[in-house]
């Protein structure tokens, strides 16, 4: 690959973006304002339509739907921790296990915030850890809602997404099991709530125990990080 053209292409596509900041523009504005040749200025304007970062309607372009969901997850990410702890907090209070919230980052996911029982086995995960997105409840939740290809069977998704909530025994480690649910961002999931412990404390089926608590606070995310 040719660093120098692809850094090239990337800067024009830079200066076309840069020009609807203004508002719509059609084609003609566009070349104007970015000084790229019509047939360049048409190739890249198409190209960022098809990777939604910008609208086309009645031939002016606008800003896409791609950069308003990026810009929002940044922010997502920004207050996620400080958001879920308080409801963390009190999780653990209620059901006595360890909380924590995962966001999807590439292929794993990563620990946004935990917090542990004061006192008992504990199924510690540290703020910062990355784990798996083939094993784990958070796993399959963030998964269930998400268009990639999944480690995790068909049916077991649909479930999770019927249930509102998914519960793994042993699956990410020996011993250990837990319940999560998805945290909502207008109609995206961008995190997972959970909950986790030993199994003899969550027993085998702990979703029937401790999905309507998962779920609520996991609401309770949802409904902060809109406030």
């Amino acid at each position: 690959m040719d660093n120098t053209n692809t850094v090239g292409t990337l800067a024009k596509a830079g200066a076309i973006l840069e020009a609807v900041e203004l508002g719509p523009q059609d084609l003609t504005e566009l070349v104007a304002l970015t000084g790229l040749p019509r047939a360049t200025c048409h190739r890249l304007a198409a190209a960022l339509v098809d990777l939604r970062l910008l609208t086309r309607n009645d031939g002016r372009y606008a800003i896409g739907p791609r950069i308003v969901e990026l810009a929002a997850a940044a922010t997502t990410a920004d207050r996620l921790r400080a958001v879920a702890l308080p409801t963390l907090r009190r999780l653990r209070d209620e059901t006595r296990e360890s909380a924590q919230v995962y966001r999807r980052q590439g292929e794993r996911r990563l620990c946004v915030a935990s917090v542990e029982p004061p006192t008992g086995l504990r199924d510690t995960v540290p703020e910062g850890a990355l784990l798996t997105m083939s094993a784990g409840s958070a796993a399959q939740v963030l998964t269930a809602w998400a268009p990639a290809r999944s480690a995790f069977a068909p049916a077991l998704l649909d479930d999770v997404r019927q249930r509102g909530w998914a519960q793994s025994v042993g699956e990410r480690e020996a011993g250990v099991a837990s319940v999560s649910a998805p945290v909502w961002s207008g109609e995206r999931v961008v995190a997972a709530v959970s909950i986790s412990g030993p199994i003899d404390r969550l027993s085998r089926q702990p979703g029937m125990v401790f999905g309507e608590q998962v779920v609520a606070a996991a609401g309770r995310v949802s409904e902060d990080l809109r406030g």
